[in-house]
């Protein structure tokens, strides 16, 4: 076994990537505080070819130093926008027929690996802040929740950790792997 050389990974330039077809999903980040995270999630959707990453409220945009410290460019390729209000990205993308999901532990959320994907459906993936999760306002606009199952003693996963996980498994269902 031997590890691969950087030339030998074949990754695709800045130009190629924002040419390239798109995993149907947009992450939306409803007041995320930490930089490093959002950093980290720009880094994981460019791995997962994600189509956008929109950013809510108090969550920090490109350029800033602790993003680009963790995303390692990954704002230059991943298309992104701002909304001051998470309820007006997700009218927009309502209107233009994403299926809205948010990452939250509700009375009725669907167990991540039960949750069915359609292939000719585009989604909205929603993902809240830290320690409060998404807003209950944002909550009632959704089409329904997901939840990554836990086993321990914490009920949370870091953010950046469950985009991660999340991107994963619904890429898994639409793609053979």
């Amino acid at each position: 076994m031997r590890k691969l050389l950087n030339h030998e990974l074949e990754r695709k330039t800045v130009e190629q990537f924002r040419t390239s077809e798109k995993a149907p999903f947009i992450i939306v980040l409803d007041n995320v505080r930490s930089q490093s995270n959002v950093g980290s999630i720009f880094r994981t959707a460019d791995a997962f070819l994600t189509e956008a990453i929109y950013l809510c409220g108090i969550t920090s945009s490109p350029p800033h130093r602790e993003i680009q410290k963790t995303a390692l460019g990954a704002t230059e390729s991943v298309t992104w926008k701002y909304y001051s209000k998470t309820a007006d990205a997700i009218s927009e993308l309502k209107g233009k027929g994403y299926k809205i999901i948010a990452l939250e532990q509700t009375d009725e959320s669907v167990v991540l690996q039960n949750l069915h994907i359609e292939n000719d459906q585009r989604y909205a993936l929603i993902f809240g802040h830290e320690v409060n999760g998404v807003d209950q306002e944002i909550l009632n606009k959704c089409d329904l929740c997901a939840e990554i199952p836990q086993f321990g003693t914490k009920h949370s996963f870091n953010i950046a950790i469950s985009v991660g996980i999340v991107l994963w498994e619904l890429n898994k269902k639409r793609l053979p792997v």
